[in-house]
């Protein structure tokens, strides 16, 4: 089985880029999915600990966290310590769940792959990229986005090109959903040999 990291900087499609994956047969981990699990279970009571009013109801209040850790290299240190370790259990669950099923690819969505090093543990890495105005104009069309947050994220993400010239492939989805469907099915075929 060939396991694909899958990354991208905010706002560049990888979510969908995921989705189109999974669509077209590959077994596909999201990270950040397994954070949104986590933030209702396991993290909750941990991250409430580190952070004292951070969770409501049992749930941690994203908002109020990301107030607390965007911007302070010392908390987001602090939170990825307790979050990491869980969604790298549940990734290594997932590898053995698709290895046992038979897939021929397994992708791992890891939006901070290079950032973390993670690029080590994969068999290849798919890049998922548009251009700058194209990833702005996307990211500032989120709710509550503004330019101050997005600034921040981008500041602790790796450079796009620097993604790109780290990738095994990259996958353009400024051409639109269909051009990028073709990319993914490319990618299988490829890695996968489907």
């Amino acid at each position: 089985m060939i396991v694909l990291g899958l990354t991208g900087s905010i706002g560049m499609g990888k979510s969908t880029t995921a989705k189109l994956f999974a669509e077209e047969g590959a077994a596909v981990h999201d990270a950040d999915a397994t954070v949104h699990r986590l933030y209702s279970g396991a993290a909750a009571p941990l991250v409430e600990a580190a952070f004292p009013g951070t969770t409501r109801d049992g749930t941690v209040d994203r908002k109020e966290l990301g107030r607390r850790v965007i911007g302070d290299p010392e908390s987001l240190a602090r939170l990825e310590s307790i979050v990491h370790p869980l969604v790298r259990e549940a990734e290594r669950r997932f590898l053995d769940e698709a290895r046992a099923s038979g897939a021929k690819i397994a992708v791992l969505d890891i939006p901070l792959l290079f950032e973390t090093g993670r690029d080590a543990e994969v068999d290849a890495v798919a890049v998922v990229s548009a251009g700058a105005q194209e990833q702005r104009r996307r990211v500032l069309e989120r709710p509550g986005m503004t330019e101050e947050t997005f600034e921040k994220i981008l500041a602790r993400q790796t450079p796009d090109a620097e993604k790109r010239a780290r990738a095994d492939l990259v996958i353009d989805t400024s051409r639109g959903i269909e051009a990028a469907r073709e990319q993914v099915r490319g990618a299988i075929a490829r890695f996968a040999g489907i």
